[in-house]
């Protein structure tokens, strides 16, 4: 058992002191990928890639046990995505005519209404989830957790070749879904 996982388990029993001795070992990865998601928010944006680690870590620290390090980083990045999301909703919430919608690209969602784009991908991701969840969490890693193809392939434990065939199809059904609505 590595020292990240039985940190993992303890903290999740309620060991304040195992809390606190994991941020340092995952703190790198954590920070990693919420730089590159931060990247893809609009400047100005009241979250900062710091927030969003100290957010997401907060809310995973206590929970149930997790497997490994790969199941822990891949519930971070789940984490940073309903957080974005949470916040985009608000966002939304105080605004007069948000909603507008845009299809999905590769890239980050560039558009006038980022916090829109970025609910309407969640709607569609998560209705992608229901039908194909391996797909869905493909892309939840790559989107949200700004990882490659061959790191969401390693945490995922599939091969590079399936990845890349899921996030294409991943992408033209999501464009898909996105122009629907």
């Amino acid at each position: 058992m590595s020292d990240v996982t039985r940190l993992l388990d303890a903290a999740a029993a309620g060991d304040r002191r195992a809390a606190a001795d994991l941020l340092p070992l995952v703190y790198g990865e954590l920070r990693k990928l919420a730089a590159a998601r931060m990247a893809a928010e609009t400047p100005g944006h009241t979250l900062d890639a710091t927030a969003l680690v100290h957010e997401a870590y907060m809310r995973l620290t206590g929970k149930p046990s997790f497997e490994s390090r790969s199941h822990f980083m891949r519930a971070a990045a789940e984490g940073m995505r309903r957080i974005l999301v949470d916040h985009a909703r608000k966002r939304n919430a105080a605004k007069r005519g948000g909603g507008k919608r845009v299809p999905f690209a590769e890239q980050c969602i560039q558009a006038e209404e980022p916090d829109a784009d970025l609910e309407a991908l969640h709607e569609a991701l998560t209705r992608l989830a229901a039908l194909q969840p391996q797909v869905a969490e493909l892309v939840q890693l790559r989107y949200f957790g700004g990882l490659t193809i061959p790191e969401a392939a390693a945490l995922l434990e599939i091969a590079p070749r399936t990845a890349d065939a899921w996030w294409a199809y991943a992408r033209g059904w999501l464009a898909t879904e996105l122009r629907k609505s």
